[in-house]
């Protein structure tokens, strides 16, 4: 971030499933106003919440006034760094362990659970049990059509 002009950014409370309108608004009411918003961040893992960078919060509160979908803004600035972390995704590989529960995002067996029986970093993939299958088929697929519903439940001694 450049330390040319002052910018900060606010958080804005939505209504869950509606940060995409909330940010369409905000835009839609920036080439309307002309005001000084330089950016609007919608996060995928961030459920209603829209980040707006701006000079000060006065600005982001006239931004989102007056649209239903809007619940309140959070008090304070967000330091960049906390959002920083969303804005770049580690692989889902990283993540996976044996045991972890998983749902498959893609393939033939697209939206069945599975039990993670083992994992190939070198190799981006990760051999499963599908829960619903009537029998055990372990099947190895890549890693990036995985994504992990339930961790792996360490057991301490």
């Amino acid at each position: 971030m450049s330390s040319s002009f002052p910018s900060r950014f606010f958080a804005v409370k939505t209504t869950g499933g509606q940060e995409k309108s909330v940010a369409s608004f905000v835009a839609l009411r920036l080439q309307q106003k002309q005001t000084s918003i330089y950016s609007i961040v919608v996060l995928d893992n961030m459920k209603g919440y829209v980040f707006v960078e701006a000079p000060n919060a006065q600005v982001v509160t006239e931004s989102v006034s007056g649209f239903k979908h809007v619940k309140g803004q959070i008090p304070g600035i967000i330091p960049f760094n906390d959002i920083e972390q969303f804005l770049t995704p580690s692989p889902v590989i990283t993540e996976l362990k044996v045991e972890d529960i998983v749902e498959l995002m893609g393939g033939p067996f697209k939206g069945m659970r599975a039990r993670v029986t083992r994992v190939e970093l070198g190799r981006s993939e990760a051999t499963i049990i599908l829960l619903d299958a009537p029998y055990q088929l372990p099947v190895t697929v890549d890693a990036a059509y995985l994504k992990v519903v339930e961790k792996a439940k360490s057991v301490v001694q």
